[in-house]
């Protein structure tokens, strides 16, 4: 069983503090709950999957969601977020909590025995929110960081959550 099949939604979705509406996570010992609720990926990181598929020979095709997340964000990379830095949408606010790590489906999904380990290496690990305030979210809504006290970054605790800094 696994929650990594993301499909695209149109229109308004509701944010409660357990994530988005309609979304699963299927084994809660690693992903959901109150700190996980949303997982967030940069667009940025997609150019380099799409790479790798067709170096494997693979479709690539790959459309935002592929990589498990419930939101595909642009101009918000690893090394710039930081835990506690809020993201204000128009009707809810997220705030970061931790960097995701990857697992083996990651691997099976995509296609390559070495995605997660690929993942670790690049430090494309996306992060994880905590809803602060309830409410609804749309693709293609603007929001702004309201950054926090700045102490670690989602890049720095993956780093040595993964232990790549050893």
């Amino acid at each position: 069983m696994s929650g990594i099949h993301k499909r695209t939604v149109v229109g308004q979705v509701v944010v409660n503090k357990r994530g988005l509406a309609g979304d699963e996570q299927a084994d809660l010992t690693v992903h959901g709950g109150l700190a996980k609720a949303v997982y967030a990926y940069p667009a940025e990181h997609y150019a380099f999957w799409q790479a790798q598929r067709k170096q494997l020979g693979g479709s690539p095709d790959l459309p935002y969601g592929s990589l498990g997340e419930n939101l595909t964000l642009s101009g918000v990379l690893e090394n710039a977020m930081f835990v506690g830095d809020e993201l204000h949408f128009p009707n809810c606010v997220l705030r970061v909590t931790q960097p995701r790590e990857p697992c083996f489906k990651l691997n099976a999904f995509l296609g390559d025995r070495q995605a997660a380990k690929k993942m670790v290496q690049m430090g494309f690990c996306g992060f994880y929110l905590a809803v602060d305030e309830v409410g609804t979210i749309a693709a293609g809504q603007t929001f702004t960081v309201k950054p926090s006290i700045r102490q670690v970054s989602i890049s720095d605790f993956f780093r040595v959550a993964t232990r790549r800094d050893r």
